[in-house]
């Protein structure tokens, strides 16, 4: 993952390195509304499946980014041990205010489903997987399934169900409300240019509004807000020199999770003096950390 400045959007992140990934396909559309609605898709280099299924969400404060860029590098490491890795594009800020990027990861997720068999795909064992806004967006996914509000039916496969086995959060916003607060904590203030509570910050922009002039709307865009028991099992990691996302967080996040699911469900490891992103996430040994985590939530 790339380590940005928070405001540095929009911002060229480079293009994943995909020569080695044999069987693959680009911009396949999951719905029609939009032309940022498409996904690509990476298999295994060998068998025919049913392959258990990573949805890889990218991050880019809700703005930027893409599905083929290098944050997809360590969801593709996935591959090798049978998953196929679904890569989705979807509606951002500059598009379409919240909840439509919830939308549309759920309408993909649908897709896979109705999409199963000629793809390949085993419809039973879904994970998704992202960083930052991809974080968030993978959270919002294990949780929200079949609330109305965070569903549009309309952009395709409606009969499908668009609930995942699996969660893996890299850093990921989740209370809007307290970001500044929270770095403030650390000792990590951020200037006025760049406070969340901004009307032109990420979350601000996300949600069409000052976040700190509709409390309502942030609290149905924080996941927190839809923790329920039967919730698949989550994976959280976050950096405690995060000057971005404050690591405060996925603590708080974890700790409702945890309370209703169980320690067991709920994994949560704070990577010391890592910040948004960077290298200690991306190193073989937290790879393959994350991996044996899916490994046991899909039974692979």
């Amino acid at each position: 993952m790339p380590q940005v400045p928070h405001y540095a959007m929009p911002f060229t992140i480079p293009d994943a390195r995909t020569d080695h990934i044999t069987r693959k396909m680009f911009d396949l559309p999951y719905a029609t509304i939009s032309p940022t609605q498409k996904l690509d898709i990476y298999w295994p280099a060998e068998g025919n499946g049913p392959f258990p299924v990573i949805m890889s969400i990218h991050g880019g404060a809700f703005m930027g980014g893409d599905k083929r860029d290098i944050q997809l590098m360590p969801m593709l490491e996935a591959t090798k041990r049978g998953y196929a890795v679904v890569s989705i594009n979807y509606r951002m800020s500059g598009e379409a205010t919240f909840p439509a990027l919830v939308q549309d990861v759920k309408a993909a997720i649908r897709w896979v489903r109705a999409q199963a068999k000629p793809y390949l795909f085993d419809p039973e064992r879904i994970a998704t997987w992202g960083g930052s806004a991809g974080g968030y967006l993978s959270l919002m996914a294990g949780v929200s399934a079949g609330v109305l509000e965070l569903e549009d039916l309309a952009l395709g496969n409606a009969s499908q169900p668009c609930h995942v086995q699996a969660v893996v959060d890299w850093f990921g916003p989740t209370d809007f409300l307290l970001m500044d607060a929270q770095l403030a904590e650390s000792g990590m203030a951020p200037n006025a240019e760049q406070a969340h509570s901004g009307p032109d910050s990420p979350e601000s922009l996300l949600l069409g509004q000052k976040i700190t002039e509709v409390p309502d709307l942030v609290r149905i865009a924080n996941p927190e807000t839809y923790i329920h028991p039967g919730l698949p099992p989550f994976f959280i990691q976050h950096g405690d020199h995060d000057d971005t996302v404050p690591h405060q967080q996925s603590v708080n996040m974890a700790a409702k999770l945890t309370a209703v699911l169980g320690p067991e469900k709920v994994k949560l490891e704070l990577l010391a003096g890592a910040a948004h992103g960077g290298p200690a996430f991306e190193t073989p040994q937290n790879i393959q950390k994350v991996l044996d985590f899916l490994d046991q939530a899909l039974r692979v």
